[in-house]
């Protein structure tokens, strides 16, 4: 996913607006472009309670968070969007257009590296003369949560009908399902949640701003990245694949 500045709109061939849902396009090429959700401020906890099914410690503690409005990729960069992108002018490093390993276009782009992602959004912010970024590793969470508090944005539990993963492990009542061993095209299972975000569960991990931490004591509380003096220090990665 990448985020972009909410003060002002990204490039706009199509705008609509469903069910309290702002939807807007940044036009790529002929026949590609970024779809955009507008995400609304709003206050969360973030992390997992104790007694949250495989909770690890690193999970916690919870702690309330308020994020302010952005947009965000309504689906996880694909490999059509990241090939033209790699096409537009260098900014800090070169870019392999087609580094993944499951082909196709609507497929999500995978075996970038978080310096590959930070460069796509900086020749996309150059292109277009917007603000974009990755999101914050809050902005991720509140944005895939929409509202919810349970495990999962549909539910309590996973399920292959509704997010790819390695589905012949479960978690809590969940059932065994399909593993497809593959990616596959982002909205392929058509489940937004209530921010019209899709593929937020599996098919691939997404990388955030912020820098590894153990856990989140003393985490920022106003959704912004939290960052360390050292740079070689890992990024976060959420998500599944």
């Amino acid at each position: 996913m990448v985020t972009a500045s909410s003060s002002g709109n990204p490039n706009i061939r199509l705008k609509r607006q469903t069910h309290d849902i702002t939807y807007v396009k940044e036009v790529l090429s002929d026949g590609v472009a970024l779809e955009l959700v507008l995400v609304p401020e709003g206050a969360f906890v973030m992390g997992s309670p104790d007694d949250e099914e495989e909770r690890q410690a690193r999970e916690g503690p919870q702690h309330s968070v308020k994020v302010p409005r952005f947009w965000m990729g309504q689906y996880p960069i694909t490999q059509a969007q990241w090939r033209i992108v790699a096409q537009y002018e260098r900014v800090n490093r070169d870019l392999d257009p087609d580094p993944s390993t499951f082909k196709g276009d609507r497929n999500p782009v995978e075996r970038v590296s978080w310096y590959d992602a930070v460069e796509f959004c900086d020749r996309l912010g150059q292109r277009t003369g917007r603000n974009y970024r990755l999101p914050t590793e809050a902005e991720w969470e509140y944005a895939c949560r929409a509202s919810t508090t349970t495990p999962f944005h549909f539910g309590a539990t996973l399920s292959a009908q509704y997010s790819n993963y390695r589905a012949e492990a479960t978690y809590g009542p969940g059932e065994v399902g399909e593993y497809r061993q593959k990616t596959t095209p982002v909205d392929h299972f058509q489940t937004g949640n209530a921010f019209g975000l899709c593929d937020m569960h599996g098919n691939v991990l997404e990388w955030c701003l912020d820098h590894w931490h153990e856990n989140y004591d003393n985490a920022p509380t106003d959704g912004s990245a939290w960052l360390t003096n050292d740079e070689k220090v890992d990024r976060i990665l959420r998500s599944g694949s």
